[in-house]
């Protein structure tokens, strides 16, 4: 066949032409292109054959951020959130940035929202891929501010375990959150870091250069009891102060604390139960 008559097929029939280019260039009708050169025409004497020109259609490679992106539409939809994404970078890592005026939805509490659709996403990018790509998913700067506040933090634990020479132990935390942690004191000359526990409850620990062997540590933001002091509204074991049941010398519990045998006002029983005296039922 001449260079000019490659991918033209004839026939009785329109619908015979492109039968024969079908099965020529082994694809599905939705994906072959067709040009009519020639259309078919009844004569007196016979007829002419259709004649068209048939090549597969020219389709635009979706890329892996744009599919994630695509997949990320379709969840907003379904968990009603008005909003749409984009593909930021392409590269040794895929950054997309969904827009929302409904961004609190999308982030959800300490990003645990944004985290599982960056998950999902991760997973949706990397079908049919040999080597893993990253994926990270942002919504209004969310991913900077945290890792900017993530990394104050670590730097306030770093001086509370060399202040108090003990192991400091961090709240729960997702890997992403973890690696900012241990990058921000990797250097440092007085602490070191390590991550225990098993997720979804893994956290991180600081330890000091002076921590003692056995240290359990203390937990970040946790304050300190005075001695003596009751969890349970931090009265002085064996106090006899207001409301505690072994104090009876301002009278008996029952008539909700008056020297036994003084008469209760109605003004004094209202009084009583604004406080929230329980004990007087």
């Amino acid at each position: 066949m001449e260079e000019e008559e490659k991918n033209v097929f004839t026939g009785k029939t329109y619908e015979e032409a492109l039968n024969n280019a079908r099965m020529e260039l082994a694809l599905p009708l939705e994906e072959i292109e067709v040009e009519v050169l020639e259309e078919g025409k009844k004569k007196l004497f016979g007829s002419t054959k259709w004649k068209i020109r048939a090549v597969e259609k020219k389709t635009e490679k979706t890329s892996d951020g744009e599919r994630a992106a695509q997949f990320i539409d379709g969840l907003l939809k379904i968990l009603g959130i008005e909003g749409e994404s984009q593909v930021t970078g392409e590269g040794e890592s895929i950054r997309i940035e969904i827009k929302s005026e409904s961004s609190a939805r999308v982030i959800g509490k300490r990003g645990d929202v944004l985290d599982a659709i960056q998950c999902m996403a991760g997973a949706v990018a990397n079908i049919g891929r040999e080597e893993y790509i990253k994926v990270v998913v942002d919504c209004e700067n969310y991913r900077s501010q945290r890792e900017e506040t993530l990394t104050a933090l670590a730097h306030k634990v770093e001086q509370k375990a060399v202040e108090t020479g003990r192991k400091v132990i961090l709240e729960p935390m997702n890997p992403y959150e973890r690696r900012i942690i241990h990058s921000a004191l990797v250097n440092s000359e007085h602490v070191k870091t390590s991550s225990e526990g098993k997720e979804p409850a893994r956290y991180v620990v600081v330890i000091p250069d002076t921590a003692k062997p056995g240290d359990r540590g203390i937990r970040y933001g946790e304050r300190r009891r005075a001695p003596g002091d009751r969890r349970t509204g931090g009265r002085p074991r064996g106090g006899r102060g207001f409301g505690d049941r072994r104090g009876k010398p301002r009278g008996d519990r029952r008539d909700g604390g008056k020297p036994s045998g003084e008469k209760r006002g109605k003004k004094e029983i209202i009084f009583g139960t604004f406080l929230g005296n329980s004990n007087d039922k």
